[in-house]
């Protein structure tokens, strides 16, 4: 077995390893780079069969349904064949009827945890991973007697943290190279670790308890942990959760009937449709869909009258149609996700107009990635015979915290 990581081992996102043996050959996720201000065709690695027929190319699997990981896919040539969760490709073709650079897959085959997957010569084994993104896999993979595995994005911190310690109690056996991500190295001392979401929801609940208005939480609607932290935390204070078309969607198609969403019985939870997205929804030809939210309903006239009551999924665009409405007297705005997005752009500009407008704006959030400390236990469960870094800046930083680490470089191929 022969691998090649194509971008990964210097930085975060745009990850790309390509695996061959006897003959053929599977690409592990083919991400956008973080620093990629759009999906230029350049970013593109240069494998064969990606822009080219090339029948030794058999798949492209598909670790989760975050950009960093899928977003050049959009760039090959159509017909490779793409392997990922089945859930993560419902949310994907949920989204892609709301994100104007969205890609809608259509899987060849799924991921199912514990369930091997033969493609060619690779035996793959798939394990679901706690991660801020849905439906996100660990793979173990098989070839020519070599086992490798890739540890995808994973944490030990989130609402599926069980997941982590069952993979520490029966690990992947007999591994001879293990690509580890290490995405919290530089973000966090080594020593410390990551709020978890169960003390992220005793944060929301007081700030719900605490302020006279709505609270709008500013976080993406597909991270799925995040909103049931909120939902939880918003049910607790006698609060509803409103969220609009989009987090509605994804929410629904999640397929888990555990996950909170405007259908059935569940409490606590209402649709607000701003205007921006009305007209869309009727441009793009969707919009019978909001007949779904029957019931579920809160329109820009009850705004002001419910949001001493509410907690908002919420995004930058939308505070025009909270200041025309009247809902923003006593609001607090809460930014739950990666603190780097407020240096610049959309999130930069909504810290400007909230301190304009006087409205409390504070951070609440946790990473998706795990501690130095859980990449240190699950690199002790797994010993493999070679760890390699990837999907990290801080490369240089592993022989130091773990064993057996064999940095490798960006285009350079090197046998299990």
């Amino acid at each position: 077995m022969k691998v090649c990581i194509h971008r990964g081992t210097r930085q975060i996102g745009g990850t790309c390893v390509e695996i061959e043996t006897s003959g053929s050959r599977i690409i592990v996720d083919l991400g956008l780079p973080l620093d990629a201000v759009e999906t230029d065709l350049a970013l593109v690695p240069q494998i064969s069969g990606l822009r080219e027929d090339d029948p030794s190319l058999l798949a492209i699997i598909l670790s989760h349904g975050h950009r960093d990981h899928w977003g050049l896919v959009p760039k090959v040539r159509p017909g490779i064949p793409i392997v990922m969760g089945r859930a993560a490709e419902r949310i994907m073709r949920a989204a892609a009827n709301f994100m104007p650079d969205a890609f809608a897959p259509n899987a060849w085959r799924y991921l199912e945890s514990g369930k091997p997957l033969r493609i060619g010569p690779f035996a793959i084994t798939p394990h679901l991973v706690d991660h801020s993104g849905f439906d996100a896999y660990a793979l173990e993979i098989e070839a020519d007697g070599r086992r490798l595995f890739y540890s995808g994005d994973l944490r030990a911190h989130g609402q599926k943290s069980k997941l982590f310690e069952l993979m520490l109690k029966k690990p992947p056996r007999n591994i001879d190279v293990m690509l580890m991500e290490g995405s919290s190295l530089g973000r966090l001392d080594d020593s410390e670790q990551f709020p978890t979401e169960e003390a992220l929801k005793r944060l929301f609940m007081e700030r719900f308890q605490t302020t006279p208005g709505i609270v709008l939480v500013a976080c993406s609607a597909q991270n799925i942990d995040r909103i049931v932290t909120i939902y939880r935390a918003a049910k607790k204070t006698d609060r509803t959760l409103i969220v609009d078309a989009y987090a509605a969607e994804v929410l629904k198609a999640t397929g888990y009937d555990s996950i909170p969403k405007p259908a059935g019985d569940w409490p606590n939870i209402a649709v607000f449709i701003p205007q921006w997205q009305r007209i869309q929804l009727v441009k793009k030809n969707i919009a019978p869909i909001v007949d779904s939210y029957r019931g579920f309903r809160v329109w820009p006239e009850q705004l002001a009258e419910h949001a001493p009551h509410s907690v908002m999924l919420f995004r930058a665009w939308m505070l025009g149609d909270l200041e025309r409405a009247g809902a923003l007297t006593g609001a607090r705005v809460i930014w739950s996700q990666w603190e780097g997005y407020l240096t610049e752009g959309s999130g930069a500009q909504l810290k400007i107009s909230c301190e304009s407008r006087g409205i409390p704006f504070e951070i609440i959030h946790t990473s998706g990635h795990a501690s130095v400390r859980d990449l240190k236990r699950l690199a002790a469960a797994v010993n493999p015979r070679a760890l390699v870094p990837i999907h990290t800046f801080e490369a240089e930083r592993f022989p130091a915290l773990f064993d057996n680490v064999v940095p490798r470089q960006d285009g350079q191929w090197w046998e299990v």
